[in-house]
């Protein structure tokens, strides 16, 4: 009886927080440049579209000269074939006497299939002795009733939000350092890539041949080493649990130099100890020195792209808080 009470407990909880409202999508960065260059990339449908994970395509609809508003009309690839169409109204501010601008918005879509039903929000430019502080606030009313908002709490709205700030940093990287958005985007892919295969592989070695299976070689190779004698099974237990927490420190610390060097380093001496064990292992299909090279390879470009990758994480997500400093 208790742990039934406990059970509808906690499921009134869970409606009650999908009753409620969510917090609106906040996101801040500055950015070091002018005001025109910014207004003008984020102001230009042709340029807003190259930088904005948001929208795959965004047009201008005719306007009248003397109307301040000005209509427009947006798509987003879902993938699949599929994309989301919707439309709506931006109105830009005349600038403040400090110089700030604000470009205040509503949109929507009348699509069945788009979770967004409509929604409103504004874009603020703000001079700083750095540069322009860029901000937004935006928020949204759902479609599919208590389902959708329980997928927009869980999945989308956090998806959503990560993409408005990842998007913001690259349009800093953009303007501070001129490199083009499909570059950056491309950069982050290799970099991505990389790392992903490297934890694949950095695991793999470390649970298959040297835990699940140290007969398949691996036990017989250390042994032939001569390190480790007598011990070489609770040895190469040791350096496979070694190699998984070099996998995951792959991915934590995708970003940091001295993380890349240290697997660089540890790769090299696996390596080279393997060969002076056994050099005929040289000679067959799967030596260390076809495994090395490779993820050599992708330790080099990780690196190589790791300083132009767009980071989220880079961007105020809360008001009232202080920009990250490591840029």
């Amino acid at each position: 009886m208790h742990a039934r009470r406990m059970m509808w407990s906690g499921a009134r909880s869970i409606l009650n927080q999908i009753n409620d409202k969510p917090k609106p999508i906040y996101v801040e960065t500055v950015i070091g440049t002018d005001m025109e260059s910014l207004w003008h990339h984020t102001q230009s449908p042709e340029l807003h579209q190259q930088w904005d994970l948001r929208f795959s395509e965004i047009h201008y609809l005719p306007r009248n000269s003397v109307d301040p508003t000005q209509l427009f009309r947006y798509k987003t690839r879902i993938g699949f074939g599929f994309h989301i169409e919707g439309t709506g109204e931006s109105v830009a501010s005349r600038p403040s006497r400090s110089g700030a601008r604000t470009s205040a918005l509503v949109f929507g879509s009348q699509q069945r299939m788009s979770l967004i039903r409509s929604g409103s929000g504004y874009w603020r430019y703000t001079p700083v002795q750095d540069g322009i502080r860029f901000a937004t606030e935006y928020d949204y009313e759902t479609r599919f009733g208590i389902l959708g908002r329980l997928f927009d709490q869980i999945v989308f709205r956090p998806m959503f939000g990560y993409a408005t700030a990842w998007s913001f940093d690259l349009l800093r990287l953009w303007l501070e350092r001129g490199i083009r958005p499909a570059a950056l985007i491309r950069n982050a892919a290799v970099h991505y890539i990389s790392v992903a295969l490297l934890m694949i592989i950095w695991m793999w070695m470390g649970f298959v041949p040297k835990l699940f299976v140290p007969e398949g070689g691996d036990l017989a190779l250390l042994k032939a080493s001569g390190l480790f004698t007598g011990v070489e099974e609770g040895a190469l237990r040791l350096l496979g649990l070694i190699e998984i927490v070099v996998g995951f420190a792959a991915v934590w610390f995708h970003r940091n130099k001295y993380s890349w060097m240290l697997q660089i380093g540890m790769l090299t001496a696996l390596t080279a100890a393997g060969i002076a064990a056994e050099p005929a292992l040289l000679a067959s299909p799967f030596n260390p020195a076809i495994v090395g090279v490779p993820m050599l390879g992708l330790m080099l470009a990780a690196r190589l792209t790791m300083d132009d990758v767009p980071s989220a994480s880079r961007c105020i997500r809360e008001k009232n808080r202080n920009p990250r400093k490591d840029r």
